[in-house]
């Protein structure tokens, strides 16, 4: 490590539950060095797990990382969340490492800002709502014209 200016970020995010077609779920990894993992687990209709492993360009780990700064989430505490519950409405977990700040949240799943309406800390939980949308966006579906060629 120490080689790019990308060395000191990490992001995972993680959303999951366990229901009639089992434990449900998908992640995403995003490594200091471009290496982003993603998988999709559901048995739904008899599907398998789905598993992408790809490098990306550093003009998208710096999108992500500026996404994550702007968003105010290392400022942000998980103290007055709501807890999530895997066999109920599932949970959300977003992972960062930004610098010297480590944060690692645990929620219920957001599917929607209506569900956090009346949550105590709206406000940090739509900061984390928003950001989790951008982040599933660009890993599930990273711009072809910032991927990088192996």
């Amino acid at each position: 490590m120490g080689d790019t200016p990308y060395d000191d970020f990490y992001c995972r995010l993680y959303q999951g539950h366990k229901g009639r077609y089992g434990h449900e779920f998908w992640e995403a990894q995003l490594m200091p060095n471009g290496h982003l993992r993603y998988i999709n687990e559901t048995s739904y209709k008899g599907d398998d797990r789905i598993k992408k492993e790809m490098r990306v360009s550093h003009a998208v780990l710096s999108e992500v990382k500026r996404m994550v700064q702007q968003s105010g989430i290392m400022e942000k505490s998980d103290h007055v969340w709501p807890d999530g519950d895997l066999k109920k409405e599932g949970i959300l977990e977003l992972e960062v490492k930004l610098g010297n700040e480590h944060i690692c949240f645990v929620t219920i799943k957001i599917g929607s800002t209506a569900d956090i309406a009346d949550c105590e800390d709206n406000e940090g939980l739509q900061a984390l709502y928003y950001l989790s949308q951008y982040v599933a966006c660009v890993t599930q579906n990273p711009p072809r014209s910032l991927e990088a060629h192996p």
